[in-house]
């Protein structure tokens, strides 16, 4: 993690606000410090990801984390904020409003290597006007939501706060639900009901995926799997591995690219 933090601040676009040359442009930075950005919105559709580290994309009460194989497709004209660590190569592809978006919403895309390639075809340098809109074609044909979304709502319930808060600042936190439940002076029957309807998931569920969470940032990083496994709060890394694999479909040495993130940093 970076000791410094930038803030940059975008407009707010509604959908369609700008109109470009083209159906489809790229950009990608490689970025020196912890970035985070306010609230904005984009007047085209953007496909997010990262080729080393890690972000997160906030809609409303809800984190979107982008790591590893996983894009994130952000509708045109929706107000987020967001925020990448130090070391993250980021690239975004931004998409005019006549290109159908893939849902209301933010969406996980599985970054699979032919999109990789048809991606980094599209900003190859004097390609010719029809190559473009084949190229840009192909890229809408294989643009396929993932089945590994790494989503998590943030409660805004008060009763629940210190919970969220504690979890925020230490995720190894080993509070349990019965003992969270007395000291905030209610049963822990009313804690659970009242993560779910604020979130969807019991207690248990959100703190495993508040610790994933964690877990893909520092792993974006280039931490090993054991270390970050003890600073999640798990007490080995096998019991870490089955657990992130649970929450994404995938192990957590593939959101780890010790190369990559070398690579960026110099």
């Amino acid at each position: 993690m970076g000791t410094l933090e930038e803030n940059r601040s975008l407009p707010v676009y509604r959908a369609g606000e700008l109109s470009f040359g083209v159906r489809a442009f790229g950009r990608d930075e490689v970025l020196d410090h912890d970035t985070s950005w306010g609230e904005h919105a984009h007047p085209t559709h953007e496909l997010l990801w990262h080729d080393a580290g890690s972000g997160v994309v906030r809609v409303g009460h809800r984190l979107w984390t982008v790591a590893g194989a996983v894009a994130l497709w952000v509708p045109a004209g929706l107000v987020h904020s967001g925020r990448a660590f130090a070391g993250s190569r980021q690239r975004t592809v931004h998409f005019t409003v006549d290109t159908p978006a893939l849902g209301s919403g933010p969406v996980a895309v599985e970054l699979t290597p032919l999109l990789g390639l048809l991606i980094d075809r599209l900003g190859t340098e004097g390609i010719g006007e029809e190559s473009r809109e084949l190229t840009e074609r192909m890229i809408l044909d294989v643009l396929r939501p993932s089945a590994h979304e790494l989503v998590l709502a943030v409660p805004q319930a008060g009763l629940i706060s210190p919970i969220v808060e504690t979890v925020r600042d230490d995720p190894a936190d080993q509070t349990t639900l019965s003992v969270w439940a007395s000291r905030i002076g209610v049963s822990s029957r009313t804690v659970t009901r009242t993560f779910e309807a604020e979130t969807g998931l019991g207690f248990s569920r959100w703190v495993a995926m508040a610790r994933v969470k964690h877990a893909v940032a520092l792993l974006g990083v280039g931490h090993e799997v054991a270390e970050v496994a003890e600073r999640v709060g798990y007490r080995s890394a096998s019991a870490f591995i089955t657990a992130f694999r649970r929450a994404t479909g995938v192990t957590p040495g593939q959101f780890r690219a010790p190369a990559l993130v070398s690579d960026s940093v110099n």
